[in-house]
């Protein structure tokens, strides 16, 4: 009995989480918006960071009590499940092409990011150094999407409709704040218990159970991309997704915690070097090709799928 509350109240905090995040996205836009932040500032920066709420209170609440593998297998798990599970699935049933030039800085900030996230915990600590870098790759793809966007949108000002409008979009902010912070906790305190029951480490629940859950809005707007035949927009959101999971959530748990982040024998061997690879199989032939061809979507999660059984088996 105990065992199958733990796993329901894990499911209530996955649940909690996605819904708490879309309407912590719908009022923070609208927030925003009547206040004259323009809408080329909210598409590019607004929208990007909110949608990686769920994944930073995760992560951050783990780092501020010591659990750090769920801090770290949570962020670089998310960037792997993105790719591997809902890019790449979505590939398979529907390839489609893409304009290059939209992709191919991002590609290379994405790779940099994840290669120098690699590079500075082989240590076995995520160094200073570090996360400055990872800052700065932050900086600069938040610069080119905000020069970007300001070129593709327009300049209006959201018009407030009425008072009953204003209530339900605070309701929404302080629901969807709430309901982020509660499913995080709820996900951290019973993924931590369901590793015991399982008698896994920490860090393979991070990477698996809870990362997958904390991307399931990516997945949301992946099915409906491709419903409408929109696959680049869902690969456009998926690499921006990466990029902040990747450069923002980290440092910012490695300056709450007040010390280097320590990172596990298992983030080394597996993690890091597989969420590389398959970013890269994923995003660099799109590239040079201008498309998303289905053998990349089979082989990513082909690779995904081994990754898993690999670190179940192995660590």
């Amino acid at each position: 009995m105990y065992t199958v509350l733990v796993f329901l109240l894990f499911a209530l905090g996955l649940v909690l989480i996605i819904k708490g995040g879309d309407y912590f996205v719908d009022s923070a836009v609208w927030i925003a918006g009547v206040s004259g932040i323009p809408k080329f500032i909210i598409g590019a920066t607004v929208v990007s960071i909110a949608t990686t709420m769920p994944e930073l209170i995760v992560s951050l609440m783990a780092a501020v009590e010591g659990k750090v593998d769920i801090a770290i297998g949570n962020a670089i798990g998310s960037v792997t499940a993105n790719t591997g599970i809902i890019l790449a699935f979505s590939i398979m049933l529907a390839p489609f092409a893409i304009r290059a030039k939209d992709y191919s800085l991002k590609t290379f900030l994405l790779i940099f990011a994840v290669l120098s996230l690699y590079i500075f915990s082989l240590t076995g600590k995520l160094t200073v150094i570090g996360c400055i870098v990872l800052a700065v790759i932050f900086a600069i793809f938040t610069y080119e999407t905000l020069k970007s966007a300001k070129n593709e949108q327009s300049d209006e000002r959201t018009v407030i409709s009425s008072k009953k409008e204003i209530k339900i979009n605070v309701i929404k902010f302080i629901g969807g704040c709430l309901g982020i912070i509660i499913g995080a906790r709820l996900l951290v305190d019973n993924g931590t218990v369901i590793a015991q029951i399982l008698h896994v480490p920490d860090s393979i629940i991070s990477v698996t159970m809870i990362a997958i859950g904390t991307s399931l809005p990516e997945l949301i707007t992946a099915i409906t991309a491709i419903r409408k035949k929109q696959g680049a927009l869902s690969a456009g959101n998926i690499v921006g997704a990466n990029i902040i999971d990747t450069t923002l959530i980290l440092p910012v748990c490695s300056l709450a915690a007040g010390k280097p982040l320590t990172v596990s024998a298992q983030a080394l061997k597996f993690d890091f070097p597989v969420c590389l690879i398959i970013n890269a199989l994923i995003f660099i032939p799109a590239v040079m090709r201008s498309k998303f061809s289905r053998s990349q979507g089979i082989l990513a999660f082909a690779l995904y799928i081994a990754y898993v059984v690999a670190i179940v088996m192995f660590m």
